[in-house]
């Protein structure tokens, strides 16, 4: 009625909708608006994005099992919808195997698969532990330093040259393109002004691959993108513009997740002093305390899917075709799954966290994003005495999905 005052419901569930993440007071501490919406309702539609958004941890894994990938808008469709200025994203996503199911899915991956392989992700440890010196070395008589332009941004972006085999005196730049485009996967809402800006990064990337792709054929190396040109499996290979599309998000996934684990593990390292110093003094834990670092600020917030059928979710009925986000930074922190979820251990056991999804669409790049970490923290401690954080009020970046920090000043006892 008009002139009504609205309902406590109304109240509450435009406080709790996912479109308030990007206030700074959200950002600064999602997970207390996590906590409220999940003590709410776990499984709760919201009607200001349209969508059912999932905060448990079981029912979070269930939509990362059943539910589809598939939810990429045809050109069509967003001409429909008044979104037209989306359709290059579109066409790119549409090529790339995590907005893919079964058989298509499993084509792609295979074959990025076997380009891909556990053993060039171990020959890159090296290279990592080298490239991290190095940049340390360029900061270490300075006793401070900026860890996301000066460490946490380089060191994957770098690494990820490399593996890719590009020039990398091009990091910086792909860097610049790869944040552009991220905004359009992580937010749920875009600036209108920031569209050409970020169309223009999208196509210079597109460019670039192929570029590289046309040096790669007169003269091989022995990078990723060439691998992936000549990955074959069952006779099978991937098109010119599927190496495009899955090597973008390859750049997207080395990039942006890395970058964010670095340098918000590092934050939360400096946040929790006994447990800073328990991983200095024993640096052999490396490997449960960096996926409690992502457990506890997970780079990735959320992903969405698309329910294939009519199903059940935590007692709600979710109709075909719905529009389902599962919270994986949420279900991170469920109580029922994680006892004392909001304490940071650093050796907790049965860590099955999911910030690199689950099942078929688990992150294709989480073990080199592991290492990285490895890496990164204990070199870290080992090399800066007595780190301590410079500011208290952060910013973070817009970007709801994708959560990371735009600065993060440290300073250290000069070496």
């Amino acid at each position: 009625m008009q002139g009504s005052s609205p309902t406590t419901s109304e109240v509450n569930e435009k406080s709790l909708s996912l479109l308030n993440m990007l206030s700074p007071e959200i950002m600064a501490n999602p997970h207390v608006h996590y906590h409220a919406l999940r003590q709410y309702d776990p499984v709760h539609w919201d009607p200001y994005m349209h969508a059912w958004v999932v905060t448990s941890y079981p029912e979070a894994v269930t939509v990362l099992m059943q539910y589809s990938a598939d939810r990429t808008p045809a050109p069509a469709r967003l001409n429909q919808l008044g979104l037209s200025f989306m359709t290059p994203f579109a066409e790119v996503m549409l090529k790339q195997m995590m907005f893919m199911d079964g058989a298509a899915h499993t084509r792609l991956r295979t074959l990025c698969a076997s380009a891909f392989t556990p053993r060039r992700v171990e020959e890159l440890r090296s290279v990592i532990e080298s490239v991290a010196n190095d940049i340390i070395d360029g900061f270490i008589a300075n006793g401070k330093l900026d860890m996301i332009t000066e460490f946490a941004n380089p060191l994957p972006a770098i690494v990820t040259a490399r593996m890719l085999g590009v020039p990398v005196e091009d990091h910086q730049q792909l860097h610049a393109w790869v944040l552009d485009i991220a905004e359009v996967l992580g937010n749920f809402q875009h600036h209108p002004d920031r569209v050409v800006q970020i169309i223009e990064s999208l196509e210079a990337l597109k460019s670039y691959v192929a570029a590289q792709m046309r040096d790669r054929r007169l003269t091989p190396n022995q990078g990723l993108i060439n691998s992936l040109m000549n990955a074959e499996v069952d006779g099978q290979r991937l098109t010119d513009d599927e190496v495009i599309c899955n090597t973008i998000i390859t750049l997207i996934g080395g990039h942006e997740t890395t970058t964010n684990l670095i340098a918000s593990g590092f934050l939360t390292l400096l946040r929790n002093p006994d447990s800073l110093e328990q991983l200095r003094t024993h640096p052999e834990i490396i490997v449960p305390a960096v996926e409690e670092l992502l457990r506890y600020e997970s780079p990735v917030q959320h992903t969405a899917r698309i329910a294939p059928a009519e199903m059940q979710l935590g007692g709600k009925t979710i109709r075909k075709g719905a529009r389902v986000v599962a919270g994986l930074a949420a279900a991170n922190r469920d109580p029922k799954r994680f006892p004392d979820p909001d304490r940071l251990d650093l050796t907790r056991s049965d860590n099955r966290h999911l910030a690199f999804g689950w099942a078929a669409h688990f992150c294709f790049g989480a073990p080199l994003a592991r290492m990285e970490g490895q890496v990164a923290f204990n070199t870290l401690l080992r090399r800066l005495r007595n780190p301590r954080l410079l500011e208290t009020a952060l910013q973070w970046r817009d970007n709801a999905g994708l959560r990371g920090l735009t600065q993060l000043n440290i300073a250290f006892d000069p070496a």
